[in-house]
């Protein structure tokens, strides 16, 4: 356990991307299509399924969208084939960017990552030239007591807990074990606030106020475009300077 989490600064790109509502159930839509398509439409018995549609329903997509979407995948509803892909590169300051799309047309993918690296002081790289940087975890934020937030966490298989905060808390686990995990914490009465499959560094890169500004704009620019998921990074911001810029 660690007095704070070295990924804390990711989650400051969050807020952004929620306020977008229309362009949120897109990518959210598209990320219940594929997890239906590859392993069938049941929440019981496809976990990556599940997943995505608890994150859709935190994020108050409707119903009915999320019903669309994966009939979509299993194919009982007409709709695109979307593939997975990640493009790799580095941002102002040399941080890791690990970006996920989804996509049905991957020359257009191509071209706009591409664009957006090149406008905003970036530079794409070549496969594997990140990537060895991340690992697919499970990261579940919760509210608690420390005591409550161990005792449940390591009871039932998570990997390690960081403090955020006062009563803040990360829990990193396995993504097989992210349900799990989750329905523990909240079958034991610990407050969870966002639960995710994700790709976490194995280290960081502190950037100075000078470059971070530019760094956050290339960051923006990729998850604006609609066939970006997530980019990942490997940025260690300092809060002061976070909240500077959130202010500018």
């Amino acid at each position: 356990m660690s007095g704070h989490s070295k990924w804390a600064n990711i989650k400051h790109r969050k807020g952004r991307q929620d306020a977008v509502r229309g362009k949120l159930f897109g990518k959210l839509a598209k990320r219940i299509e594929v997890a239906a398509r590859d392993g069938g439409g049941s929440l019981e018995f496809n976990p990556t399924l599940a997943t995505a549609v608890e994150k859709a329903r935190s994020a108050s997509m409707p119903n009915d969208n999320i019903d669309r979407a994966i009939k979509r995948g299993t194919g009982e509803v007409e709709g695109a084939i979307y593939e997975e892909a990640y493009y790799e590169g580095y941002g102002p300051g040399g941080v890791a960017l690990y970006v996920q799309i989804l996509t049905d047309n991957r020359n257009r993918a191509a071209s706009d990552v591409r664009s957006a690296f090149t406008r905003h002081n970036g530079n794409l790289g070549e496969p594997g030239s990140v990537g060895y940087l991340f690992s697919q975890k499970g990261v579940i934020l919760v509210n608690g007591s420390e005591d409550d937030v161990m005792l449940v966490a390591l009871d039932s298989g998570a990997e390690d807990i960081w403090e955020l905060g006062p009563g803040s808390f990360e829990v990193i686990c396995a993504p097989t074990e992210l349900r799990s995990v989750r329905s523990s914490m909240e079958d034991a009465g610990v407050e969870v606030e966002s639960a995710d499959v994700t790709q976490l560094p194995s280290s960081t890169v502190h950037v100075e106020k000078s470059e971070a500004k530019k760094l956050l704009r290339l960051i923006d620019a990729l998850d604006d475009l609609d066939d970006v998921q997530a980019v990942f990074s490997n940025y260690d911001i300092d809060d002061e300077v976070m909240e500077v810029l959130a202010e500018a």
